[in-house]
């Protein structure tokens, strides 16, 4: 059986701080060395040349090292996944993910119900030609089963949260491919971003029996095919699918769950509050921020404008704007809504989210604190 979780929110009040997580280190609520995932976001602009990715994977790596006992090779196999661009009011944060020794107090808790549990694993690697076709998908369906078995999750409607970054296409790799004689989805490499991320989120929904199948021809093409839980972001930093699974299994205990839903569209707040209710909080029927009394730690929301340029029958321009590319566009709106319901902007909201939850929607993870005492989540101030 694995670990109970313990898992907290910090802010990064810069590109290179890590000083939220040394400081949990550092109060004993969480142990260097079973930090076992990062998911945060980071200020930059969220392309294929947002290197504040970097820069804060190596802060957040550096801490791990000088306050535990892993060397460096050792860190460097936790998967510390960052999205970059928090437009609008999105702020700055890292989700830290940690597991418990068996002897901790929190432990003892909610071993009869289903409780928050990780598994974490890593494809073969993901050559240029391979995104956007059916070898990344395959690749990928193999790392998630993978995860789930180290999860201790059997049955996938116990997955609530699939998390990945996988490597786009640059001129270097384009490059390469092409110096062996292959081709590739796409020379562009900003929609390689896109690309690589869709196609990951259908080997997802194949891995958890959302679909049977998927072809070549069908990947960005059928936006009718999509996984529910998939949140799949891609970068420079790495050249395979790095694979985070999220879900509950009864007898792990501990103080959190998990719950997901989706977002029918990019203003579709009912979506989110529907995930926090999934995840096992008592809610009235029209909540709102306060209601949620510290015990939300965070959401996780993927965001896409729909391919027919319209929200609930109104037009926008995001798909035709030359000025601001539409990813910034879509993610500060999506961040807007997301902020209203949670009454915090340090909400993890991600770009490109092709087959991931429907057109022009997507999909929302949110893990809640169900423990005794004192919530760990963010209690938020009055607006103002």
């Amino acid at each position: 059986m694995p670990d109970a979780i313990e898992v907290r929110k910090v802010p990064l009040k810069n590109v290179s701080d890590a000083s939220g997580l040394a400081d949990l280190i550092d109060a004993g609520v969480l142990e260097a060395d079973r930090v076992i995932a990062v998911i945060g976001k980071t200020e930059g602009n969220g392309g294929v040349n947002d290197y504040t990715r970097i820069i804060a994977d190596r802060a957040f790596r550096d801490v791990l090292v000088a306050k535990g006992t892993r060397d460096s090779g050792a860190v460097m196999q936790v998967p510390i996944v960052w999205s970059g661009g928090t437009d609008g009011v999105l702020s700055p944060h890292a989700t830290i993910f940690a597991t418990l020794p068996s002897d901790h107090p929190g432990v003892r808790t909610g071993r009869d119900e289903p409780r928050l549990t990780v598994g974490f694993a890593m494809s073969e690697p993901v050559l240029p030609e391979d995104i956007g076709r059916t070898p990344m998908i395959h690749k990928v369906v193999d790392a998630v089963k993978i995860a789930m078995e180290c999860a201790g999750i059997s049955d996938p409607d116990d997955v609530h949260y699939v998390q990945t970054k996988t490597p786009l296409l640059t001129i270097h790799t384009i490059r390469e491919a092409k110096s062996r004689g292959m081709t590739v989805w796409t020379e562009h490499t900003h929609e390689s971003m896109d690309v690589s991320n869709g196609t990951t989120a259908l080997g997802i929904a194949l891995a958890l029996g959302e679909l049977d199948e998927v072809t070549d021809e069908q990947v960005m093409h059928d936006r009718s095919l999509y996984s529910s839980v998939a949140s799949c972001s891609s970068g420079v930093e790495l050249d395979r699918a790095q694979v985070v699974v999220v879900g509950n299994a009864v007898g792990i205990g501990g103080r959190y769950r998990i719950g997901h839903s989706v977002m029918r569209d990019a203003v579709d707040a009912d979506g989110i509050w529907a995930a926090i209710r999934d995840a096992g909080l008592d809610l009235p029927a029209r909540p709102r921020p306060e209601d949620l009394q510290g015990r939300l730690v965070n959401v996780f929301l993927k965001c896409e404008a729909s391919q027919d340029g319209q929200v609930r029958g109104r037009r926008n321009a995001m798909l035709d704007d030359s000025d601001v590319h539409w990813h910034r566009q879509i993610k500060a709106t999506v961040g807007g809504v997301t902020a209203a319901v949670t009454g915090d902007p340090a909400v993890f909201v991600s770009v490109s989210a092709a087959h991931q939850g429907p057109d022009g929607g997507g999909p929302v993870a949110a893990v809640v604190d169900l423990g005794n005492g004192e919530p760990t989540g963010y209690p938020a101030p009055a607006a103002g």
